[in-house]
This record gives structure tokens, C-alpha cells and sequence, in this order.
């Protein structure tokens, strides 16, 4: 197993990834830039996708998980994050990746920078890498209230 300290971004040269950084990386662009539709092509759209995240708690469904997107998205906060200090692993049709976030979240005079421990899943679906899972949490409980408060 290799620690990869390089992080995903969103901005990142696609190509020149492996096709679940890819996968990783769009997932990226979607959050970072508020784009709920790519969000969407990310996500395996079923009622099998789980989410627990510090802002929705456990979520199950597409349906559920994207109305905890579309508050972070419409909310008036900023949130930026990139995945680093992680590992991949692969298993034939699925893929996880464990690791960490890091970034900022500008709301008004408010600025948080985030950490945030973070284990993504993806299953091959029809020859695309699909988000079929996700766990995000927060070490810091008065952190975790400033963010939670602040995306609404």
C-alpha cells in the first residue's frame, strides 16, 4: 500500500491519471465548483448509495444525498476542499480510497479551514466509476459546529 501525498483537486490533469483518480477528481470539481449535475454523473444514482457526512449525517439514496449537496451548493458559504495523505485500493468492479480533506470554507467574515477525515467508494457501473459511498468526519467538535452552522 501507497501513501500518495500528492492531492485531488478537481483541477488536476485528468489524463494523466488512473481512471479511479479520475473518478476522484471529478468528484472534486463537482464539490469545489458547485455543480450539482456533475455531482450527479459522480454519484451511482440508486437507492444502494450511502452517505455519513458532517453536515447530512447518514444519508441513503441518491435522492437524499444530493439534497445534502444542494444545501452545501446554495447555502451562501464557500467550501473548497482537496483529498490528500491517502491510500487507493482497488478490487476488481470497486475501488475505495482513505484518506484526508483539507481546505477552507468562506462564509461572510467567517473563515474555517477544514480537516476532515474522509473514505470514498466507487463501483464500476456500465464502464464508468461510480460514488457508491462516502464517510466524512471531523475530529474537532467545535469545528465540525462553526461548519455545520455555517452551510446551514
Amino acid at each position: 500500500m501507497t501513501r500518495e501525498h500528492s492531492p485531488i483537486t478537481g483541477n488536476d490533469d485528468k489524463e494523466s491519471l488512473s481512471k479511479p483518480l479520475q473518478a476522484l477528481s471529478e468528484f472534486y470539481d463537482a464539490f469545489n465548483r458547485k455543480d450539482l449535475e456533475k455531482m450527479a454523473r459522480n454519484w451511482d444514482q440508486t437507492d444502494e448509495v450511502v452517505m455519513d457526512n458532517p453536515v447530512g449525517g447518514i444519508k441513503r439514496g441518491w435522492e437524499e444525498i444530493k439534497s445534502v449537496y444542494a444545501r452545501i451548493f446554495n447555502s451562501p458559504a464557500t467550501v473548497r476542499v482537496e483529498f490528500y495523505d491517502y491510500t487507493l485500493h482497488e478490487a476488481g468492479e470497486i475501488f475505495y480510497a482513505v484518506g484526508r480533506e483539507r481546505g477552507e470554507l468562506k462564509a461572510g467574515e467567517t473563515t474555517l479551514q477544514l480537516d476532515i477525515r474522509t473514505s470514498r467508494l466507487f463501483r464500476l457501473v456500465d464502464g464508468q466509476w461510480r460514488q457508491v459511498h462516502h464517510h466524512g468526519s471531523m475530529d474537532d467538535p467545535e469545528l465540525l459546529a462553526r461548519y455545520q452552522k455555517a452551510v446551514g
